[in-house]
């Protein structure tokens, strides 16, 4: 294991995307954890000063959701300063940030996904991104690369596809819409080489957004999920596929619904999971017998891998 002993490790928390409150709660639940355990950490937000802040610390442990900061820009910065850092590269952090790209390289490597099909604001389709027929619905509309549900919205008929995709076009110039898959969501976290026991997600209003997601009482978790063990290995099989094929590092966490015949559809990789009192990977990981502490730590030796 590497000494950190010595060493200053910087917390970048906050930054400047449409997930930033988050992020300020993620990454204070890390430093405290961090203290917790011995290290001497700074927490460093990235709205108010970066550059300069990573000189006064010898590696760096980021807890940015959303872009910039989970995009592969701040990982950029990060290399280009010499200072180790924990999580996905740029490479793992841009591909793990567009929903699309994510999708492809999951039907490449045999993974199912909905159907979908994609609107850019130039109106470019290219050959295969149109799997999901015009007219079909409920389907889901999201921006391609945003997270916590943002600009995201479910339409059953045109008009609310139409509105949904103005939403949707806000926050990015590529938009996603998948066919809804009816039936139960699930998240596999990673770690490290393994996979964490599957939880599903059950939002008392039915569609796990933002307030869902980030009120606490309003969606019960189930960990394990109670669903046939052959679907929680696969599950559990796709997420390390995942993370691998995505240039992952550290941690990862997939998403998937499954429908009632019990398949697996997935739909997107977090390249940096929430770790505030409602996320979900540290409640993955107190499963496997893994503490808070001790999965904070094990995310900032990635730094090293």
């Amino acid at each position: 294991m590497q000494d950190l002993s010595s060493k200053v490790v910087g917390v970048l928390l906050g930054g400047t995307s449409s997930e930033r409150e988050v992020s300020l709660k993620s990454g204070k639940a890390v430093a405290e954890a961090l203290r917790r355990k011995g290290y001497k950490v700074v927490e460093i937000d990235p709205k108010e000063d970066l550059w300069n802040a990573l000189d006064r610390v010898d590696v760096v442990c980021v807890v940015l959701h959303g872009k910039p900061g989970e995009d592969g820009v701040i990982q950029g910065v990060l290399e280009f300063k010499g200072k180790p850092f924990s999580g996905p590269k740029v490479l793992g952090a841009s591909l793990g940030m567009n929903k699309l790209v994510a999708k492809k390289v999951a039907l490449f490597h045999g993974i199912s996904t909905p159907r979908f099909r994609v609107y850019r604001r130039n109106g470019v389709l290219l050959p295969g991104e149109d799997s999901l027929p015009e007219g079909q619905f409920p389907v889901v509309v999201k921006p391609v690369d945003e997270g916590s549900t943002i600009g995201v919205s479910v339409a059953k008929d045109q008009g609310e596809l139409e509105e949904a995709l103005e939403l949707a076009f806000t926050y990015s110039d590529e938009v996603l819409v998948e066919e809804f898959i009816e039936g139960r969501e699930l998240t596999v976290g990673v770690l490290g080489d393994h996979s964490l026991p599957v939880i599903e997600i059950c939002p008392k209003k039915g569609f796990y957004d933002y307030e869902s997601k980030y009120t606490k009482g309003l969606t019960e978790y189930l960990v394990p999920a109670p669903i046939p063990e052959g679907v929680a290995e696969k599950a559990r099989e796709w997420a390390l596929v995942l993370h691998r094929a995505l240039y992952q590092r550290g941690v990862s966490r997939s998403d998937f619904r499954m429908d009632a015949s019990g398949n697996l559809y997935f739909l997107e990789v977090n390249s940096i999971p929430g770790l505030t009192e409602t996320s979900l990977l540290p409640k993955a990981a107190a499963c496997a017998g893994i503490s808070f502490e001790d999965l904070v730590e094990r995310m900032l030796l990635s730094a090293f891998a």
